[in-house]
Formats: C-alpha cells, structure tokens, sequence
C-alpha cells in the first residue's frame, strides 16, 4: 500500500495547504471510510470542472487545484488522492474512455480514483462535480 501513499510532484499532498484542509475535513470523522467519504464530498463539491464552468487555468498538481479551486476530472482526482493521502488512506487513479456525444468516437479520456477502504477493499469513486445528469455519490457499502 506505500504506492497508494506517496506524495510526488503532481500528488503533492505535503503541501501545507493540502496537510492543513486534510486535517480540516477529517475533525470529527472517526473511520477511514468517513473521512475519505468527505474528501470525496468536498473535492466534488468546491472545486469547479473547469469545462463544465469555463474557468482557467488548467491545473494539474494537487496543490493548484486547490488553489484556484478548478480541475479538470483528472486534477479533481489528483487533489482528492492528495487529501486521502493526507489522512493515510491509500488512494490510485482510474481512468476510462467515454464518448463524447454518446455515439461512438470521438473520445475523451476521464480520470477517477480508487480509494482502499479497510473494511470494503478498492472502492471507485468520481469526484468530477454533479450537474445536470450527474450525480455522484460515495455509497461504498453498495459495490459489496
């Protein structure tokens, strides 16, 4: 599980800020499931799809997107492995391809996490943000 924790330049989760919102989010979150529950919830919920509300820059690096608050799904999913980390829950990336239109080609890429759950295993989760035909929610207990 090491893997699943290390910090490097993109998933930089030793940066103060990260550390400090890692220990914000986890107050009051007894289990290894409950925190990353509101790591999940607070990556989905305050940090902006940068397609999805037009906003720049494009960030990459954990700490970025936590600084101006926008990502594209695959930086949502770095910040999100970076507060995990933070709390010593081992996270990965998942990525998959999806069409476009709905139609066949073309194709995007889109960039998730799976997060180890001791009671649960690896459990897939998609902070991307909700909108209009999208609601992501973090229900672990129903994969089992």
């Amino acid at each position: 599980m090491e893997e699943y924790l290390r910090a490097n330049d993109v998933i930089n989760w030793q940066h103060p800020e990260i550390v400090e919102l890692a220990k914000q989010i986890a107050l009051g979150h007894k289990t290894s499931t409950a925190i990353a529950k509101a790591c999940f919830e607070w990556v989905r919920d305050e940090v902006r799809h940068s397609f999805d509300y037009q906003m720049n820059p494009v960030t990459c690096r954990a700490s970025d997107v936590l600084r101006y608050k926008t990502g594209y799904c695959y930086a949502k999913s770095h910040l999100l492995a970076a507060l995990l980390r933070a709390n010593q829950i081992p996270a990965g990336f998942c990525y998959q391809r999806l069409s476009i239109d709905d139609k066949g080609a073309p194709y995007s890429l889109h960039g998730f996490n799976a997060v180890y759950l001791p009671e649960i295993g690896w459990y897939r989760v998609d902070a991307r943000g909700n909108k209009e035909g999208v609601n992501a929610q973090f229900y672990p207990l129903r994969n089992s």
